[in-house]
């Protein structure tokens, strides 16, 4: 498990040990910002290898990349650059990692409080992007020689295949600004176009996608995802405060678990599913054992 500040958390046989980070760029935990991904590499009982995504200041500048790690006894080292000057900002950062059934990599990005960076094909800013597995513009991406794989996000928090290979996120909207709420979870098509900043809710407009749900005018700022075996869809929420379960089929949503604060992560895994709080993000009321991994049967 990632930590935001710059360390690596590692559960084994109920045992917590915390490993250290070290990045070619101090990990600048601003903001939203900070160590947001972390995912192991396919490979990596034998690599030791893992992705990672981060938040740095240069120049005054706040940027994120893309970067391959490397464990090594008790801490975690930067071993390459594979994407760099990612646009960031105190919020928006996306940086959520996934490898899909297609075995390449996907990564959200945010549009960095600049909207209109996420309709800008020449910017990573507000985008799914798909790389290789070793940080390369696969061929059959829908620009030619670019990482951008959807556009239009303005900060998507989760990606997660079902069992027919079909991709979706979850995506915060606006939270007050222009109107409150609207998040959203997407069925993502490769080249489609999510609408940020031009269209909301249920606005339409020509060559743009509409969320399969959104949450009207109430925020609940959705983050992690995760299908289980019946591709009913768990979602972790941050100001809801609930995990979610939803079907994709009629496109409605049942509490499955409340009452823990602010929840950042899912994942469901060999039948059971488990839970990231996350009440010490600045945002929520911290208990004295926060913040937790959470077990469901």
């Amino acid at each position: 498990m990632s930590e935001r500040e710059g360390a690596i958390v590692q559960i084994q046989e109920g045992n917590m040990s915390r490993h250290d980070l070290q990045t070619s760029e101090p990990v600048a935990a601003i903001g939203e910002g900070g160590f947001l991904g972390f995912l192991l590499t396919p490979d990596f009982t034998e690599t030791g290898q893992a992705y990672g995504f981060y938040t740095y200041e240069a120049n005054g500048v706040i940027l994120n990349r893309l970067v391959m790690l490397t464990h090594e006894q008790e801490s975690w080292t930067e071993s390459e650059i594979l994407l760099d000057q990612i646009p960031g900002a105190n919020v928006h950062n996306g940086g959520r990692l996934a490898i899909g059934p297609d075995e390449m990599l996907y990564v959200t990005t945010g549009d960095a409080g600049e909207g209109e960076l996420s309709q800008n094909q020449e910017s990573l800013a507000g985008k799914i992007l798909r790389l290789t597995l070793d940080g390369e513009v696969p061929d059959d991406n829908p620009l030619p020689g670019s990482y951008i794989y959807t556009l239009g996000h303005r900060n998507s928090q989760g990606l997660a295949w079902n069992s027919n290979g079909e991709l979706y996120s979850s995506e915060h909207g606006p939270s007050g600004n222009p109107v409150g709420g609207h998040d959203e979870i997407n069925l993502i098509t490769a080249g489609s176009n999510y609408g940020w900043p031009e269209i909301l809710g249920d606005e339409e407009q020509e060559g743009m996608e509409l969320p399969i749900y959104h949450s009207g005018e109430t925020a609940i700022a959705p983050s992690g995802i995760s299908f289980d075996e019946q591709d009913q869809l768990y979602m972790a929420t941050l100001r809801g405060e609930k995990l979610y379960r939803f079907n994709t089929e009629d496109a409605s949503l049942s509490v499955a678990l409340e009452d823990e604060g602010r929840l950042r992560d899912v994942r469901v895994h060999n039948g059971k599913v488990y839970i990231i709080t996350n009440n010490t993000d600045g945002r929520g009321n911290p208990g004295e054992t926060d913040d937790r991994l959470l077990v469901m049967e």
